[in-house]
């Protein structure tokens, strides 16, 4: 039983690292990204609008991203949710990452169980540091945030015309419920 166990969690490590798109360098963005992230301001609490399932998350309910900046510049992230519905158990991800691009602060290399990377890109951010859209280089994976729990259809639109705008594969995107 415990052979089988850690046969599946290799297969499931290995899966993320193929889904994600392993990369030990950080590629010039191949995506127009936020001109500029005021890292202390884009710290704190994230609710999950929309996202692009993987097969950690998927069904998931009341997704809240969390960044707090750690010591050596690190970017202690907290993603929890919901699995299945209000009532689901509480699953939480810590995830760690690194500013790359100091410049804009754009563009972060995000740690998964301390050995799978992927790039991580603050496409868009308003100006309030209330709403951002996170992507990725492959164009496939990408996040909807604000910093409240309800926001209207219209503005979710709107942040996901962000990700269209740079011709990002929405075919399995979807809206997640608080």
């Amino acid at each position: 039983m415990l052979k089988s166990n850690i046969a599946l969690t290799l297969i499931t490590l290995a899966l993320l690292a193929f889904l994600v798109g392993r990369s030990y360098s950080t590629p010039e963005p191949n995506q127009k990204l936020a001109e500029y992230v005021d890292i202390d301001r884009f710290m704190g609490k994230w609710y999950v609008h929309g996202y692009t399932p993987t097969f950690l998350d998927r069904d998931a309910f009341g997704g809240i991203e969390e960044y707090e900046m750690g010591k050596n510049g690190k970017v202690l992230t907290t993603y929890s949710f919901k699995k299945g519905g209000p009532k689901g158990k509480r699953k939480t991800y810590r995830p760690r990452a690194r500013v790359k691009n100091t410049k804009t602060n754009a563009v972060w290399k995000m740690r998964f169980f301390g050995m799978i990377t992927a790039n991580y890109y603050v496409v868009y951010v308003d100006e309030n540091y209330q709403e951002t859209v996170i992507g990725h280089p492959n164009k496939k994976y990408a996040w909807v945030m604000s910093r409240d729990s309800n926001i209207t259809p219209e503005r979710y639109a709107g942040l996901k015309e962000e990700l269209h705008k740079r011709d990002y594969d929405l075919e399995t995107f979807k809206r997640m419920a608080h």
